[in-house]
């Protein structure tokens, strides 16, 4: 156990030596993938070695590929970082080790779940009666709640998925605006569903055009967005359930992995309006609640409709009579305890901070938005939340300017497309940015424009 104590120590010393180089280090490491092979890779060990020069060794090779995800100057992908609570409590949850799938392999870990799912309807303005998981992903959180938005427009149409299969059901048509986001195609392609049956042209924010949506009265799964991915902009959410009320078997799904937690702040909640009417929805935690991944979560409105739709026995599991046991709300078994960073990051940030971190987000997006025009670009957006979509004059002067700034190591941000042109995405997400990473990305920019 001494050896055991030191590991634990030179772990902890290591992961705050790395957390204290975030404010200066290179946001993209400079290294190569050969570089990184030389380091990392070598024969298949034979002999045991001990575990404090593995662990030691692993942070040195790995040191130079790591990328500053965790710190203030990282804009890509709407990527938050993980307060310290939350990575605290993460590193408890590989200690602990405790199997989540059952309130008997770990009762702690089920009922903090049931804690913090509560804590997460509240926060996110959602129905206390709906039902939750704790999936890996954003991904994995649309992939279960349109499970159970196909079992339950077949199930009205009298038929039983989950004995039947799909070979023979009536077809499901399924609704989406042009600009959804890639992982609601995934999700029915692993779903059996295939591409979206009808797909609803988006305004110049992405927005689904709400007024040229046409509902039948076959089993319908409609999509919608609160937050696109490189605008911010949220679908007109109760005209869509409206749509919804008025079809005879449709199910409305959120998807909201980001744009959902807009609902923690006064002046933002207006952008999630008829979010509460809706049959399911998909958040992320490693978001603006900036816990480490894997932490997305489904919500449903359809608690038996959940349940149904996972819920499986085997005579070895046993089943709890008295508290949920998580294998039926989730498409896993055997799973990590998700339940203790998001607990940790709720009770030590509060309502409060919660709504702090979403808010600056916010307020450091505006600033870049201003800043970023002062410097000659074309803000293609209105900047209503966190995201910031922006080009240069011609699609070769945004492409390389934003390479340059990569390779700089001084913030990264992603490209993408819009309207057919390159642009670029600065995404806000991480509790630790602030007012100078803000200014000190400007002047990468400004010095990358001089330069040319």
């Amino acid at each position: 156990m001494d050896e055991t104590r030191e590991l634990f120590h030179l772990t902890a010393d290591l992961a705050a030596d790395f957390y204290e180089t975030l404010p200066d280090r290179r946001v993209l490491p400079d290294t190569t993938p050969d570089e990184l092979r030389e380091r990392l890779g070598g024969p298949l060990p034979k002999e045991p070695r001990d575990a404090r020069l593995v662990v030691g060794e692993l942070a040195d090779a790995a040191g130079p590929g790591l990328v500053a995800e965790p710190g203030g100057r990282y804009f890509g992908f709407v990527i938050g970082g993980a307060v310290p609570a939350s990575l605290a409590a993460d590193w408890l949850t590989s200690t602990w080790d405790q199997n989540a799938a059952l309130y008997v392999a770990g009762p702690a870990a089920a009922v903090v779940e049931e804690v913090a799912g509560a804590w997460l309807l509240e926060l996110l303005g959602l129905p206390a009666h709906a039902s939750f998981g704790f999936v890996t992903s954003g991904q994995i959180a649309n992939f279960t709640a349109l499970a159970a938005a196909r079992h339950h427009v077949l199930a009205h149409a009298g038929w039983d998925v989950e004995r039947q299969g799909l070979n023979g059901a009536p077809p499901i048509r399924v609704v989406v605006g042009a600009q959804r986001h890639g992982t609601i195609d995934r999700a029915l392609r692993m779903l059996g569903l295939g591409a979206p049956t009808d797909v609803v042209r988006a305004d110049d924010q992405g927005r689904l055009r709400a007024d040229e949506l046409r509902l039948t009265d076959e089993p319908t799964i409609l999509c919608a967005q609160a937050g696109e991915v490189n605008t911010g902009a949220f679908d007109d959410l109760h005209a869509l359930a409206d749509a919804r009320d008025a079809a005879a078997n449709a199910w409305l799904h959120v998807d909201g992995a980001f744009g959902l937690w807009a609902a923690v702040s006064p002046r933002l909640v207006h952008l999630v309006a008829g979010a509460d009417r809706a049959d399911s929805w998909a958040a992320d935690a490693h978001k603006w609640l900036n816990v480490p991944y894997d932490s997305g979560v489904a919500f449903t409105a359809h608690p038996e409709t959940h349940r149904a739709t996972f819920a499986a026995r085997a005579a070895y599991l046993t089943a709890s009579t008295h508290t949920r046991d998580n294998v039926d709300w989730v498409p896993e078994h055997s799973r990590r305890a998700r339940g203790f960073p998001v607990y940790a990051a709720i009770r030590s940030l509060g309502r409060d901070g919660i709504r702090d971190i979403v808010e600056r987000c916010c307020d450091h997006a505006q600033a870049f938005a201003v800043g970023i025009r002062e410097l000659g670009a074309e803000v293609l957006n209105d900047v209503v939340l966190n995201q910031v979509l922006f080009r240069f004059a011609t699609d070769d002067e945004t492409n390389t300017i934003l390479a340059s700034v990569q390779q700089s190591g001084e913030a990264f941000m992603s490209g993408t497309t819009w309207d057919g042109r390159a642009a670029i995405r600065f995404s806000v997400s991480n509790w630790q940015t602030t007012d100078d990473d803000v200014r000190r990305t400007l002047a990468a920019y400004a010095g990358q424009l001089a330069a040319r």
